[in-house]
């Protein structure tokens, strides 16, 4: 069995229980020392063979793969696989090579930043909805049309931006471009390594996104955030999900509460 496992955002105890059991159980782990703390392999059981995906291509994890058919395979990927893990072309050789395998998610970074700076991303009346994107850079060729950051921009909805912070120039001009719906003073919030020892958040704004983001000096495990829904509390209108004049499936607002037991006494 090859299982694909989501190492969560760095911390090693927010993978969740099934991928802790499944490094505790394996033979074999493959991992990547530049995305996931080296703590997480602390899961792991004596004498499990482990190989650093850091260097490898492809073809090399699959060479693991195949040398390991009859052993408990574990491949430890950054995050939750299912967001820019690079695994479906894996999914597709153990489909073809008929081996079977398994995904166990994994807690998204994308929550990990948003705990570290105490925020949701989902206000009502500021924000319903979350775009998780990246700048094209060397990989412009992989993006559909119609998926640039810019375009996600004109939309205002909270952002999270992957895999950009090497470019901080030209990620903020594509969150400032034509028909934008955000402006310079719109919140950003840049998370560097989030739930890691070394954890930095910066609070910024679009405007001021390029020269804050240059300044952390980070490239890689870099997360920002970016949306009105980063505003300070208040801001936004109160949910219905728990708001007394507001019924719902399991719950009937207050004043019809009320009525119905007034209703009820009279009888």
């Amino acid at each position: 069995m090859i299982s694909f496992v989501g190492a969560g955002p760095g911390a090693p105890d927010l993978i969740t229980l099934r991928g802790a059991a499944r490094l505790a159980a394996a033979d074999v782990v493959v991992w990547a020392s530049s995305l996931v703390p080296a703590a997480l392999l602390d899961h792991c059981r004596p004498g499990v063979r482990v190989h650093d995906s850091k260097t490898m291509t492809l073809e090399d994890v699959l060479a693991v793969y195949a040398a390991h058919a009859d052993d408990a395979v574990v491949r430890l990927h950054s995050g939750d696989p299912a967001v820019y893990g690079a695994i479906q072309e894996q999914i597709d050789w153990c489909v073809a090579a008929q081996r079977d395998f398994e995904i166990v998610p994994g807690v998204s970074s994308v929550a990990a930043a948003a705990a570290a700076v105490q925020r949701e991303l989902t206000i009502p009346g500021l924000a319903q909805s979350v775009v998780l994107t990246r700048l094209a850079g060397r990989t412009a060729a992989s993006m559909p049309a119609g998926e640039s950051v810019a375009a996600f921009a004109v939309h205002g909805a909270t952002m999270a931006v992957f895999l950009s912070a090497a470019r901080p120039g030209e990620l903020q001009a594509e969150l400032l471009g034509p028909a934008s719906g955000y402006g310079p003073d719109t919140p950003a919030v840049i998370v560097v390594r989030a739930s890691w020892p070394d954890e930095q958040v910066v609070t910024t704004t679009v405007g001021s996104l390029a020269r804050d983001l240059t300044a952390t000096g980070a490239t890689m495990t870099v997360l920002v955030l970016v949306g009105d829904a980063l505003r300070p509390p208040s801001a936004g209108a109160r949910s219905h999900l728990y708001d007394p004049m507001y019924s719902h499936t399991y719950r009937i607002r207050s004043i019809d509460a009320t009525t119905t037991g007034r209703a009820s006494r009279r009888a």
